[in-house]
């Protein structure tokens, strides 16, 4: 049995977390922005039983996941992250090196994503472990004046794979149940990279700034991290014009179809409908589709805007058009 934080104490826990990272407590927790630039804000809340499972989520993993959820919408507001506060609740299960991996986990993924200060606080949680984060970051000014306009045929675009993670944590879950019933553990190297995508996913810290230098400025960018349904129904509302996406161009792993087949779950619902897939979402003017696929390889063009009256589709191989559903949104 580890430490516990009777023996410790908020304040020598707090004090001894920061020594273990390359950050230091700051007094005041504030930046100035540069003249008429704005500041982004984002929070998020990951709840045990909810977002996570601890019987087969590492701590480590968990901490930088969270950071990463933070993140994405920030790239998004096309904004450099700045400031990080995290609030821990500590359920009595946990003992202070195990938040001790969490909190290394989070340092990590601050450092990589550039936050210059990271506020921590922890609070007894008799409920399971919680972890809130609060992440701000500035948006340059000459980088919101140059955003183009959306326009039908403008080019819609992800950065990774969709529906990995999802079926990464079915896998999870499955393996989690095999093992209840045999004591067995189970072999999950054939889908490593779908676990991957669940429990550390990747995001590219470097995306704005190459954004910038490029000059290659999206008529709207979103972070897809509740499905891509989610994203394209906000688009549409947001826009007030029509999407399209083509099921044939939709990113997956390479195992996805394979892990789908056996676990009875059709890959691209889990795209539209799984969630957790945190990748960045960017609409590009067709004229610029050149140069934006020389600069970002690794997006691929999953359809593109048109009319209101489309409304939210995604297209079948064969042509044939099917409305977009998403949890959390009123069929018509």
């Amino acid at each position: 049995m580890g430490k516990s934080f009777a023996d410790i104490g908020k304040v020598q826990a707090i004090e001894e977390l920061y020594r273990l990272s390359a950050y230091k407590r700051e007094d005041g927790f504030s930046f100035t922005p540069e003249r008429g630039s704005s500041v982004s804000t984002v929070s998020r809340l990951y709840v045990e039983g909810v977002d996570f499972n601890l019987v087969y989520f590492p701590l480590k993993h968990l901490g930088y996941k969270c950071v990463v959820g933070a993140t994405g919408p920030l790239y998004a507001a096309l904004a450099h992250p700045k400031l990080l506060s995290v609030t821990i609740g500590v359920s009595s299960k946990l003992d202070f090196e195990e938040i001790t991996q969490l909190w290394t986990g989070i340092a990590v993924a601050a450092k990589e994503h550039g936050y210059k200060a990271v506020d921590l606080d922890l609070k007894p949680s008799p409920n399971g472990l919680y972890i809130s984060l609060a992440a701000s970051g500035e948006s340059l000014q000459l980088t919101q004046k140059r955003l183009p306009a959306l326009k039908s045929k403008d080019l819609v675009c992800v950065s990774g794979p969709l529906g990995a993670a999802y079926l990464g944590m079915q896998v999870l879950e499955k393996g989690r149940r095999d093992f209840e019933k045999t004591s067995q553990q189970p072999d999950m190297k054939a889908y490593r990279m779908l676990v991957a995508a669940y429990l550390r996913p990747e995001l590219d810290s470097g995306i704005v700034s190459r954004i910038e230098d490029a000059e290659i400025y999206p008529a709207y960018a979103a972070f897809v991290n509740e499905g891509l349904g989610d994203c394209l129904k906000r688009l549409q509302r947001d826009s007030g014009l029509g999407v399209k996406v083509y099921a044939d161009k939709l990113p997956f792993e390479g195992n996805s179809f394979q892990a789908g087949k056996e676990m009875d779950i059709d890959p691209v619902s889990a795209a539209f409908g799984g969630g957790d897939d945190n990748v960045v979402l960017l609409v590009i003017p067709a004229l610029s589709y050149e140069k934006f696929h020389r600069e970002f390889p690794t997006f691929s063009v999953i359809g593109h805007m048109a009319r209101p009256e489309a409304g939210a589709v995604l297209v079948t191989p064969e042509g044939v058009e099917f409305p977009v559903k998403a949890q959390g949104w009123r069929e018509e």
